[in-house]
């Protein structure tokens, strides 16, 4: 019997590169939004982030990424007022096949056959691992607070190929705030929280 439960009608497709194992060396651009991009995290100020209770959540569970996962380290971060942008790099330092070089600090493993190793690393240091604990313990910490928090269900993800993407992408998320006006996942003042 080869019929599809709920005919795929429920199924939410993944936002990942299919051809990439995401537990592997590199650096990775995340975004993160809230659900209906509602402002929970606080509002921006004359161009400055001013966090409300689940934005100070949000950033303080982010910066302990690395004590919960082995091998993580951070790059630059924002929370905006409905979503959160970070850069998450994986480095296995003594788990690395043959590199290419991509003239980034971190050279992207050579690639393997594909999925051959898709299935080794689920819920250990995958980029996906890591955010859905990321989710969830903001989600407990601010429900057992008693602040209302949801996050919208997938992310968005960028693998980060040299340094100047790299550069980039960093300038972009320490310049959010300022740039809120013309922030695409701006919206009008939701807000379920006041700071």
């Amino acid at each position: 019997m080869s019929q599809v439960k709920f005919q795929n009608k429920y199924r939410i497709s993944s936002a990942r590169a299919q051809w990439w194992d995401y537990g592997w060396n590199g650096a990775y651009f995340i975004t993160i939004c809230t659900q209906d991009r509602e402002h929970y995290f606080g509002e921006i100020q004359n161009d400055k982030m001013v966090l409300s209770q689940v934005g100070v959540i949000a950033d303080i569970l982010w910066h302990q990424i690395p004590a919960h996962h082995k091998n993580i380290e951070l790059g630059d971060f924002v929370v905006m007022p409905n979503h959160i942008h970070g850069i998450l790099i994986i480095d296995k330092r003594d788990n690395v096949i043959d590199d290419v070089e991509t003239g980034h600090a971190l050279s992207l493993p050579s690639q393997p056959e594909v999925g051959s190793h898709r299935f080794q690393n689920i819920g250990k240091n995958t980029i996906s691992s890591i955010i859905g604990s990321y989710k969830s313990a903001v989600t407990k910490h601010a429900n057992r607070l008693g602040y209302p928090h949801q996050w919208q269900k997938l992310f968005y993800d960028i693998i980060i190929r040299d340094n100047n993407a790299y550069q980039q992408i960093s300038d972009y998320i320490v310049s959010n705030p300022e740039n809120w006006g013309k922030d695409k996942f701006k919206t009008d003042d939701k807000s379920k929280l006041k700071i």
